[in-house]
């Protein structure tokens, strides 16, 4: 997307600095809520750490068998270890104006909802011996569950610009992107475009705040932007509803399509809807992708 000023001053550095446990703890609760109704990604491969037994059969190597294992009843046992290919997967949410907007104050901005889905997935993908990196960034690869915190501190610290195809990104790794993915569609078709010659798949994430959805207001509205737009005036709202959803539509089914052509996933959520659903679904995404 279009670069973008710092997401936070010195100042609100401070204020980010504050949430920041509470947000960690937010995120790896609900990363506790979807692992419990969803299978693990473990498999049998070459490592180290002990994934399960199984009985003997024809062509296994006898050095394969636990004979303590096998000791204990009248057949023979293998003893299989965990695939170790722990693959990478990068994370990025977009830190522009528009994420920090809110239409009413019992909401969180969208910007608080893509850092929450963020690092629930990231500790879902810990978790399960992934290596993750945040974009724009240095390259750092955190691993294990006990980096979230770590991984949350870099994610709030000051950054600019987009996510870039660079040449330190490894090749066939996953990205996942979180945005309200609002601006111009060229701008989304040409970061997507960078992406999939790499090649990296992934899957956009758009989070939208519920009145961005439904244009609930009355009356005359000045509508102010936030990243530099001059103030519309809409003498009344709702004479252009229908046609404000209609667009909204549209714009969100080229998303979509632009998501297929370059073979990743695409996912919606509002920030008056549960986390939980929108992670549950986008780990599922993610783990249904090759």
């Amino acid at each position: 997307m279009a670069e973008a000023a710092p997401r936070l001053s010195a100042a609100a550095a401070e204020a980010a600095a504050a949430r920041l446990p509470a947000l960690v703890v937010e995120a790896d609760r609900v990363a506790s809520t979807v692992m419990q109704g969803v299978h693990g990604r473990r498999r049998a491969g070459h490592g180290d750490a002990f994934w399960q037994f199984r009985p003997y059969t024809a062509g296994d190597a006898a050095s394969r068998v636990d004979w303590r294992q096998s000791a204990r009843s009248d057949r023979l046992y293998v003893r299989e270890t965990e695939w170790e290919a722990a693959q990478t997967v990068l994370l990025w949410r977009d830190p522009t104006a528009s994420m920090e907007w809110r239409s009413d104050k019992r909401l969180h901005p969208k910007a608080h909802r893509a850092d929450l889905l963020l690092l629930a997935l990231a500790s879902l993908l810990l978790r399960g011996g992934e290596r993750v990196r945040l974009l724009p960034g240095q390259g750092r690869a955190f691993m294990g569950r006990a980096a979230l915190p770590a991984l949350a501190a870099a994610l709030l610290r000051p950054g600019v610009g987009a996510p870039e195809a660079d040449a330190t990104l490894p090749r066939h790794a996953r990205l996942v992107m979180f945005s309200d993915f609002l601006q111009p569609l060229p701008q989304v078709q040409a970061t997507l475009s960078s992406f999939a010659a790499r090649p990296l798949r992934g899957q956009m994430v758009q989070v939208l705040d519920p009145a961005e959805e439904t244009l609930p207001y009355h009356g005359r509205v000045v509508f102010e932007g936030l990243e530099g737009e001059a103030p519309l005036v809409v003498p009344r709202v709702e004479t252009v509803r229908v046609l404000y959803a209609e667009r909204l539509a549209a714009h969100r089914a080229a998303l979509a399509a632009m998501a297929r052509a370059a073979d990743w996933g695409f996912l919606t959520h509002r920030t008056d809807h549960p986390p939980q659903a929108a992670l549950l679904a986008l780990w599922q995404a993610m783990g249904s992708a090759p």
